[in-house]
């Protein structure tokens, strides 16, 4: 906790030097930049087969056949942006592709500084946030960490792990908010307001200040009151409930980690812990065998079915329509969660992007990877549209969801790439 000397010498100094909003955290004191107001990136591995992938028809008069990979995502069809034809052109095959995934490549010289998307908005909106940013992963430690494993970057080479035990994630997340009595009693006079811990001293600095300081401290410690009222409200973060501990590293358990990843994601966003958070189910090359599906061969294997080998085909599909499904259920979890101040759901106001590190996973490449965005990010996509892209550099898309949030930077990665956005998505 702030301590009183060290608050009342700030709070002095901003009263001649500088605004009182600066002693709080930017992410609170600001007022939104963009429109958007957070990001959260949905990974599954190893490309797609695009003929089960893509959908039929082109922008808004698109349609997602039964059957297919995207099937689970039709009732959300108003409120996609499916994206074809986006190429890497920094990073290729599996390794290659799951670097250049959300770095788009680059080194520490050029501006975004080597970093991954989410790490790049986590630096500049969420730097201050109790989290800047939170990851969470599937089945992602037992081939430890590498490029082949990891799709956070914090800089050139640096890996950023996510953490694969929901129950750790969640105590690491939110132990102050759950015990008992005590506990919660304890929690209470922590949370004691600063302004009623500090009352006598900022009396005598009104007393002592002119009626223009006193007129600016009164509206700086109203500003602060509201802050502290938006921080330690309860109806914004109920007390949640601890998901069950399980063995992370149990392929048969990754359906319930899928959903409880999810929803810790989705309550520390709501919770207003971070703007920027990840789940990762699993990797590139990853041997996840989808059994819950009927599947008995590892993901990875069947990705590299031919087309003759109908009944792989149909098993890899299977698996992919699953993923799909997590997808969905991300979105409901998203569109069930009314935002503090009324302003629609979290799916209005959030970029939520589904992302994969290959195109076409039986030739290796990185050529029209598929990318889903859902929601209208607060205004700054138009969703409900099919766009064909041309083999135009994923860079640009990167881009756009740093627009999304109200960032600056015309380049991602390489700057060789391209500049600017996707005029397409708005």
């Amino acid at each position: 906790m702030l301590s009183r000397r060290r608050f009342m010498a700030g709070l002095g100094a901003s009263l001649v030097a500088a605004p009182f909003c600066q002693l709080l955290s930017p992410g609170q004191a600001r007022a939104e930049g963009g429109r958007a107001r957070r990001l959260l990136i949905f990974f599954s591995p190893n490309g797609t087969i695009h003929r089960f992938w893509r959908p039929e028809g082109e922008g808004r008069g698109f349609t997602i056949p039964e059957g297919s990979i995207l099937a689970p995502l039709i009732p959300w069809r108003d409120r996609l942006l499916v994206l074809d034809g986006l190429d890497f052109w920094t990073g290729d095959n599996h390794e290659g592709g799951m670097a250049a995934m959300l770095t788009n490549g680059g080194g520490g010289s050029t501006e975004t500084r080597g970093m991954s998307l989410d790490q790049y908005v986590a630096s500049r909106l969420g730097a201050q946030d109790r989290f800047p940013s939170v990851e969470l992963g599937i089945l992602t430690d037992i081939w430890g960490g590498g490029t082949q494993t990891r799709m956070a970057y914090a800089g050139p080479g640096q890996l950023v792990h996510p953490d694969a035990d929901p129950r750790r994630a969640f105590e690491r997340l939110f132990a102050s908010l759950t015990g008992d009595e005590a506990s919660q009693a304890r929690l209470r006079a922590r949370r004691q307001s600063v302004l009623d811990l500090i009352r006598d001293e900022v009396g005598d600095l009104h007393r002592r200040v002119g009626r223009a300081e006193q007129l600016k401290l009164e509206a700086h410690l109203e500003a602060l009151r509201g802050v502290e009222q938006s921080l330690f409200s309860d109806v914004s973060c109920p007390i949640p409930t601890a998901p069950e501990q399980l063995n992370k590293d149990d392929n048969a358990n990754v359906p319930q980690l899928t959903r409880d990843q999810i929803d810790l994601a989705v309550l520390a966003l709501a919770c207003g812990m971070t703007r920027v958070a990840s789940v990762q189910l699993s990797h590139t090359v990853s041997p996840v065998v989808f059994s819950w599906v009927g599947n008995t061969e590892g993901h990875h294997s069947l990705s590299h079915t031919d087309d003759n080998n109908a009944h792989n085909l149909e098993h890899f599909v299977n698996a992919e329509r699953w993923c799909a499904s997590m997808f969905a259920y991300l979105l409901e979890r998203l569109d069930a969660t009314p935002e503090a101040d009324g302003d629609g759901t979290l799916l209005d106001n959030t970029v939520v992007l589904w992302a994969k590190e290959l195109g076409d996973s039986r030739a290796h490449v990185c050529d029209s990877v598929p990318f889903v965005l859902a929601g209208r990010a607060g205004g700054a996509f138009s969703p409900g549209r099919y766009l064909k892209l041309g083999g135009r550099s994923h860079a640009h898309l990167l881009v756009s969801v740093c627009e999304a949030l109200g960032l600056t930077n015309q380049t991602f990665g390489d700057p060789s790439t391209g500049s600017g956005g996707l005029s397409e998505l708005a």
